[in-house]
């Protein structure tokens, strides 16, 4: 069985095919949040030009949404930090991922196992559709220093929505 989620965004669709032969723990977190509907109405809080989006634990006004425990890192799976791939954001601490996630914008092999820190970013699967929607959310304008969110960094100057993450 293929698990493959729909992200329905302000800017578009995007689906995303789940690896959960190579991260179990990680996609079933990642479908646990989007059956619950973590996700509907959250936003991309952080877009770095040549790197990345970040969603999964904002929402648009700033406020952070807080979710489950913690999973333990799964970035030894063997799967890159490629263009188009889907993982998880975490701290210093390499089992503090819980519901944010980005998709790499580029190929990023300074996030794999075990780069940079001894331990890499868990990647769970790939953008199989709307790639070019990704491509749109990477170019949107940022706050640089300070937003109207606080000190947050690379925080879109437009408000750029997860309506809805379905399963498919």
């Amino acid at each position: 069985m293929t698990d493959i989620v729909v992200m329905e965004t302000s800017k578009g669709t995007i689906e995303i095919e789940l690896n959960r032969g190579r991260a179990p723990g990680t996609v079933k977190n990642f479908v646990d949040y989007t059956n619950d509907g973590f996700f509907n109405g959250l936003c991309f809080h952080r877009v770095i030009r040549g790197f990345m989006i970040q969603g999964g634990g904002f929402t648009p006004a700033g406020q952070h949404k807080d979710g489950r425990d913690p999973i333990q890192i799964e970035s030894r799976n063997g799967l890159k930090n490629a263009r188009g791939t889907i993982a998880m954001a975490r701290t210093n601490d390499p089992d503090s991922a819980s519901s944010q996630f980005f998709i790499n914008t580029a190929d990023n092999a300074n996030l794999d196992y075990p780069n940079p820190d001894g331990h890499g970013y868990t990647v769970f699967g790939k953008v199989i559709s709307g790639l070019e929607v990704v491509d749109e959310i990477e170019r949107a304008s940022t706050w640089t220093k300070m937003s109207q969110h606080g000190p947050m960094q690379d925080w879109p100057s437009e408000e750029i929505c997860i309506d809805k993450v379905s399963m498919k």
